[in-house]
Formats: structure tokens, sequence, C-alpha cells
């Protein structure tokens, strides 16, 4: 079975519509919260700092992908740039359709790749799906990012969101920087990666899970509603989530 949500922690508060204040009272509940949203504001920006400091590790394989362009490299994805993001998109290569929670972050992911190159970074997503059912799903889905296929080689395994029969048999999987119980063949990911002058290619940077949140544009504007993401009545937290195509 296909689990296709992020691991997220539900907000357990109530929205209380019969609370209803003078524009005074208001003001001074906002100014309280205005307080919190800055800590959090300097706390986020301590955690990047502290991400950009990370150690790197060097790319010693060599990863070839099936690409819009033929064979490419890892170090062909840079594009000339100095630093790569690449999504994990969950698509096992005997999936008929990509994840929906994928789907759903991926419709985020035109809009800032307009950007991402003109600050030296360039932006792939892959998955283990051979690259006709990626060129198709994309295709339906309208997105112009690029996308490849890791079939073949260890990528997505080495990256830890690709997972074995072997995983599975032992009913035990590594993934989000620990051991825990084998849930399905594909998970989510994004990993960073750097290049020198000297070509060689660096591992900067992983994440999984609720770390993909930050990804999410659509969950930063229900945060911003009294309702909130109001998914605490589903069995996950994604449950709501369709193709953009299938609402």
């Amino acid at each position: 079975m296909k689990i296709e949500t992020l691991e997220t922690e539900t907000d357990k508060s109530e929205v209380n519509p019969s609370k209803v204040v003078s524009e005074a009272e208001w003001l001074v509940a906002r100014r309280d919260l205005l307080t919190r949203e800055k800590d959090l504001t300097r706390l986020r920006d301590e955690v990047s700092r502290h991400r950009r400091e990370l150690p790197w590790v060097k790319v010693e394989k060599q990863y070839v992908f099936d690409g819009p362009n033929g064979k490419e490299t890892l170090t062909d994805l840079f594009d000339d740039r100095s630093e790569l993001i690449v999504y994990h998109f969950m698509f096992g290569p005997d999936w008929e359709e990509g994840c929906k929670s994928c789907s759903y972050l991926a419709d985020h992911f035109d809009g800032a790749n307009w950007h991402l190159p003109n600050r030296d970074v360039s932006f792939a997503v892959i998955s283990r799906a051979p690259l006709p059912k990626l060129e198709a799903y994309k295709k339906r889905m309208d997105w112009r990012f690029k996308w490849l296929s890791s079939y073949g080689n260890d990528f997505n395994f080495d990256y830890h969101v690709s997972f074995t029969k072997e995983d599975e048999k032992k009913n035990e999987a590594y993934y989000n920087y620990g051991k825990g119980e084998f849930i399905t063949d594909e998970l989510p990911g994004l990993s960073v990666f750097s290049k020198d002058e000297n070509g060689e290619v660096f591992h900067t940077y992983s994440t999984y899970a609720r770390g993909l949140d930050i990804l999410v544009g659509a969950y930063n504007f229900l945060d911003l509603v009294p309702k909130g993401r109001d998914e605490d009545h589903f069995d996950f937290t994604m449950e709501w989530v369709r193709r953009h195509d299938e609402y």
C-alpha cells in the first residue's frame, strides 16, 4: 500500500467564532502574537544559518539519469551553476501515476524555478519510474520543471527515499535519519548539492517528512486562516489532497 502523506503534527486548537472583541482588545492579542511571530522568524534564520554551516560529503559515485536531453550525470544537472536542489518524487517503477502528496508539492515548483537560476541554483526532480511514465504524468499535470529517471541506478537508495524488498521483509527501513518500521517502497525527500570550481560535487543537505513543509506554499496560506490546515478529523494529515486535475 502506498502512503501518500508527509509525516505531520496537526494543530489541535479549535476555532471559536463566538469570541468577538473590540478593536482595542484585538490589537492587544495581535501584538502578543506579533512577538511570537518575530521569535519564530529569528529562530528560523538561526536554523537556516546552522544549515548553511553543515559539513559537506564528497559524492564519489557516478550517477547517470535518463532525462529529456538523454543520459545526464549528477554533474550535468548543475547546468553551469554551483548549487543544485533535487526533489525526490515518489513514483515507483511499477506505479501508474505519481504520489498525490508529492504532486501537491510539485505544483509549487515551477513558480520558484523562474527565479532560482538567477541565484546560481539549478533544480531537478528525480524518481525511479522510467522516463516515459514521468514525461506522460508531467504532461498531464502541465509542469515545466526538469524531471529525470533514476531507474537502473542507486541514487534513490543512497539518499534514503527508496527501499528494497529486503527492507520490506525485515519490516525495517532507514528514513529521516533513523531506523523505523517499513512504510512503503518510496518516500519523499529533498537533497542539496554543491559543485566547486574543479567540478567536484558535494552533498550538503537532505530533508524528509515535515522538513518538506517549507516547500508547500498552499499550507503557508492555510496557516493564516482561522481553520488552519483543518486536518485533525482525517485518518492522515494529507488525506484531503487531490491531484489538481481531480478536485
